[in-house]
């Protein structure tokens, strides 16, 4: 089966700093990708040049056949490509119905000026039908008319996941999804993610190793802006490398 994302020799340098060297990656239809790393191996850098936020230095991405290396990040969510944040990115002065129908509109093929967005109608059926079913999957609809300021941290990442799913992703990337959580709300946004990963591609960096070994299908392991190790879970974690990597060589050893 042929890979929806590949990135080919995708490189960033900031400077005489190398963020990301040369790394080629693959994800094929269906799949949910962990990636980790300790601080500052590339990890974020890299989703950003995925997404759009970076321009590469070097090297290209293909989504779905096409090159979408110089793609703006708004053009590459209109293809598909949506992709959360390290930290929560919502509206705190919107009900959380707002903060979905705004983002809705927002990449709606025909809203892509400012113009057309400002003057965009908010009472279109097919935006809202869409909302509430990614308010539902997230199981937010309770809370509607809530202020997102009021929510807890949780349910603020709640309605960002919820935000990413109204725009009908074909390859949804999540960077640091259970970061700042409590342990409650770690169960609750893994148990969805868990359920949309049957019908969804999905790449995730975390920091917390032991919740996600069960949620991906593969691992891949970053240092120094290269990927050191893939594959399944449970080798990568007992590869040597990675063990250094984390734990240093004596760590490595045990």
């Amino acid at each position: 089966m042929s890979e929806i994302l590949k990135a080919e020799g995708l490189s960033k340098n900031f400077g005489g700093l190398i963020a990301v060297n040369q790394v080629d990656f693959q994800v094929q239809p269906g799949e949910t990708v962990g990636i980790i790393g300790p601080n500052g191996s590339g990890k974020t850098t890299f989703f950003n040049l995925l997404t759009g936020f970076f321009p590469p230095t070097a090297g290209r991405i293909i989504f779905f056949g096409k090159d979408i290396s110089r793609l703006t990040a708004s053009r590459r969510v209109l293809q598909g490509m949506v992709r959360t944040f390290q930290l929560v990115s919502v509206f705190n002065s919107m009900t959380v119905w707002e903060n979905l129908v705004l983002s809705s509109i927002r990449f709606q093929k025909n809203h892509t000026s400012f113009s057309k967005f400002l003057l965009s109608p908010a009472n279109n059926e097919g935006i809202r039908m869409n909302c509430f079913q990614a308010m539902r999957t997230v199981g937010l609809e309770s809370k509607a008319t809530t202020q997102t300021a009021e929510l807890s941290y949780g349910s603020k990442r709640l309605l960002e996941i919820a935000i990413a799913l109204s725009l009908n992703p074909r390859l949804l990337l999540l960077d640091e999804p259970l970061s700042g959580l409590s342990d409650l709300e770690i169960n609750d946004v893994l148990s969805l993610l868990n359920r949309i990963k049957k019908n969804l591609t999905l790449v995730i960096i975390e920091h917390k190793l032991s919740k996600i070994v069960d949620l991906v299908d593969r691992l891949g392991v970053m240092n120094e802006g290269k990927f050191i190790c893939e594959g399944k879970p449970d080798l990568v974690l007992s590869d040597k490398a990675v063990r250094e990597c984390y734990w240093g060589k004596a760590g490595a050893e045990r």
